[in-house]
């Protein structure tokens, strides 16, 4: 723009002068005029352009990084995701197995019905272990996700608890609400929550552990799930940290450290996945508590508003 319109004043300075001359004439001014405007128009237009698609070009490049990265976190999160239900399949069903094969190696000869009874526990556990590692597998084979997924329910806790009861561990559950109308993902939270609690129960209480209880509640906004010990517990202590994404009307509870196994880990991963928060820690009066509270309605923050 500054050199068109310096073309134009020079132009204009030097022609005016003149106009009276027989050689140059108002028309011939003009048409210069025009030309020099239609000279500065189209070049301003190819300079807009080429502004235009490296811009476009730029975009696309920050879409594909976008894209790309956007991909690796999904990766990621699968293989977290299927590293959580692998764990809490092998670790809760082998330590059953364990548990009960040295109470059938002690009893074999003083009590050969119990043994008998904890052997076929130990072969049922096995089975069912492995019916869930085939269909795990089967969901890492297959390019399609959804019904091949294991996901079982609050209905199965029943059977979580016999098992551990089997073990030797003195669990009572009780369930209060109605889980018809929760999806599918936050009974198998459920499930997952109470089956890694009674794992790391089994392996940290001690022989002095008196009981366990098992907590669900159901509300109409939140499922509570509460697994508490009288045993002596990890000996590691809990901090306790804020969420950042804790959905608006839960509680303000934080959630604990506490302990570094995959366990615990696993627990947070899931629970924070959900939008909720959980406590894990030692319990006032001796024992440990783990305590976590998840909203029904799992959008995002951003979908919700």
């Amino acid at each position: 723009m500054p050199g068109a319109a310096a073309l134009l004043t020079w132009l204009l300075a030097t022609t005016l002068p003149r106009l009276g001359d027989e050689h140059l004439n108002p028309g011939e001014v003009g048409l210069l005029c025009v030309v020099i405007a239609w000279v500065w128009t189209w070049g301003t237009l190819v300079r807009i352009r080429r502004a235009h698609l490296d811009e476009l070009g730029a975009r696309a490049l920050r879409l594909e990084r976008e894209q790309h990265a956007l991909a690796e976190a999904a990766a990621a999160e699968e293989r977290a995701r299927i590293a959580r239900e692998m764990h809490d399949i092998v670790s809760h069903s082998l330590s059953v197995v364990v548990v009960m094969s040295e109470g059938a190696a002690a009893t074999v000869d003083t009590a050969p019905e119990r043994a008998r009874e904890a052997m076929l526990r130990v072969r049922d556990t096995g089975r069912s272990a492995l019916a869930d590692m085939r269909t795990m597998l089967g969901v890492l084979r297959s390019p399609e996700t959804g019904p091949h997924d294991p996901q079982p329910g609050i209905d199965r806790l029943p059977e979580l608890v016999a098992e551990s009861r089997a073990a030797g561990l003195p669990v009572q559950l009780t369930v209060d609400g109605d889980h018809a109308a929760l999806s599918t993902g936050l009974e198998a939270t459920v499930y997952r929550i109470v089956q890694e609690a009674l794992t790391n129960t089994r392996r940290h209480a001690g022989p002095e552990v008196g009981r366990v209880e098992v907590a669900v509640r159901i509300d109409p906004g939140s499922v509570r799930v509460r697994i508490a010990d009288d045993g002596q517990g990890p000996a590691t202590a809990p901090t306790t940290a804020a969420p950042a994404s804790a959905p608006a009307g839960t509680s303000t509870a934080g959630t604990s450290a506490a302990g570094n196994g995959f366990g615990l880990r696993g627990i947070r991963e899931r629970v924070a996945a959900s939008g909720g928060i959980v406590h894990a820690g030692p319990r006032p009066g001796g024992g440990f508590e783990v305590a976590a509270e998840l909203p029904t309605d799992t959008r995002t923050e951003g979908e919700r508003t």
